[in-house]
């Protein structure tokens, strides 16, 4: 006999399940443009790699979703799946830096999706799924880290960095990868605006 899904009575948390869940296949169409409009056989790879991620990653929230219940979002796969299909397009054709910087900007603002789930999970005694999202929080800063690295001494990035709010010193979370805090002291993640 199967286990009835608990109901998730978090509405802030359901929202940014779907979100996530639907946003996640905007970003993986986007890096399929991204991938096939860049040159570089190094570059294609790396996104290649990047957007199979955001694939798992929509894998792994859908069934944290099915647990509870939580059905996928029309409105959000319709409106992500325009947006990716759009971003992806575009690629082709705005030239190498703003795709490299667009995705850094967008994987810095999605770490802390994955961490604020863990937070408001814990918030009504869940910590079931504290490691996967976790993980996935710290997937995102990687691919943040390697974006920024492609054009950190690019000539535009300090003009854009200004008028955007991401870059070389801005970030939108608190994550160093070179000290890491374990899954358990995590928290310390994504609770305030970063400096």
């Amino acid at each position: 006999m199967s286990q009835k899904p608990i109901t998730l009575n978090h509405r802030e948390l359901v929202d940014l399940l779907q979100m996530a869940y639907s946003a996640e296949k905007a970003a993986a169409f986007a890096y399929i443009g991204h991938a096939g409009a860049v040159k570089s056989p190094e570059e294609k790879k790396a996104i290649k790699q990047i957007e199979d991620d955001e694939w798992q990653h929509r894998k792994e929230v859908l069934e944290i979703m099915k647990q509870y219940n939580i059905p996928v979002s029309k409105w959000y796969e319709f409106r992500f799946h325009v947006v990716g299909k759009i971003i992806s397009g575009s690629c082709y054709v705005i030239g190498w830096f703003m795709p490299f910087y667009f995705a850094g900007r967008l994987e810095s603002g999605n770490v802390c999706e994955y961490f604020r789930m863990k937070q408001f999970f814990n918030s009504i005694g869940i910590t079931e799924h504290d490691k996967v999202l976790y993980e996935m929080g710290i997937k995102e800063k990687e691919h943040e880290v390697y974006f920024l690295e492609q054009i950190k001494t690019n000539k535009l990035l300090p003009f854009f960095e200004k008028f955007f709010m991401w870059g070389n010193v801005k970030s939108f979370n608190n994550i160093n990868l070179d000290e890491k805090y374990p899954v358990e002291k995590s928290d310390v993640y994504c609770k305030k605006e970063p400096r």
